[in-house]
């Protein structure tokens, strides 16, 4: 999403008509985004609000997806919940309890107000031995004012204090991605992972078998894609120039 049809409240240009081209091949698509701050329908308002017209069912977010990993390890039992709204609802919807007491994991997302009792609760919580959940690993991520620390970076003080390392649900863990081919109901072989960072979006896609797109309208420049040891399958300048086929 950021990086790749917006950057902050802006569109990118061309990405509505990319969506539409889309749309008039009746391709099915996800819009994913590791950050979990916002629902659905918050992020679906966002990107009609710069010009992109999506619904919330065409959005896939790392709090959905760690909704659907705690499902997969245990039915039912409580939280603790680091995280805002998108992550909260996520959580509960999946059938957890919201409770800072006798948690069977510790979930920690992004927030506007990383408190310092919640990351103490955390720790101990994890310390007695709940599981520890984050969305993702990354460090920063924008806002409308500029980067800001995120996820990844308070996952790493919490680990430090506890002692116990966390399990990533979002990108670039592959099991956001087989997540999200389950919710759109389609296979990795057909599938086009269009991401701008080499090191959650490409590497994800990847690993999930799926043919990648970096573009260039986001956090890479093509000198960077030289420092990892994969490359992606073909690059191009924005979503403006891939063209859609069925």
């Amino acid at each position: 999403m950021d990086g790749v049809l917006v950057q902050g409240k802006k569109m990118i240009p061309g990405a509505d008509q990319f969506i539409e081209r889309l749309r008039e091949k009746e391709c099915k698509f996800l819009i994913l985004t590791n950050n979990s701050i916002y629902t659905p329908v918050d992020l679906a308002h966002k990107l009609q609000t710069s010009g992109i017209q999506v619904t919330q069912d065409e959005i896939y977010t790392s709090a959905m997806a760690t909704a659907n990993f705690m499902k997969t390890q245990k039915t039912g039992g409580n939280a603790f919940v680091i995280g805002e709204s998108g992550l909260n609802l996520a959580i509960h919807e999946a059938g957890f309890i919201l409770t800072p007491e006798k948690a069977d994991f510790v979930v920690l997302g992004e927030t506007f107000d990383y408190n310092f009792r919640q990351v103490t609760k955390a720790m101990r919580l994890i310390m007695e031995g709940a599981h520890f959940l984050a969305t993702n690993p990354d460090p920063s991520g924008p806002s409308d004012e500029g980067l800001v620390p995120a996820c990844g970076a308070m996952a790493s003080l919490i680990e430090k204090a506890s002692g116990k390392s966390p399990f990533y649900c979002g990108k670039p863990n592959p099991f956001m991605m087989r997540s999200a081919l389950n919710h759109l109901g389609v296979h990795s072989e057909d599938t086009v992972m269009i991401g701008d960072r080499m090191d959650t979006d490409v590497i994800a896609g990847l690993q999930s078998g799926m043919e990648t797109i970096l573009v260039l309208t986001g956090v890479t420049s093509p000198k960077d894609i030289e420092e990892f040891p994969y490359r992606p399958h073909h690059i191009v300048n924005s979503v403006k120039e891939i063209a859609v086929n069925q």
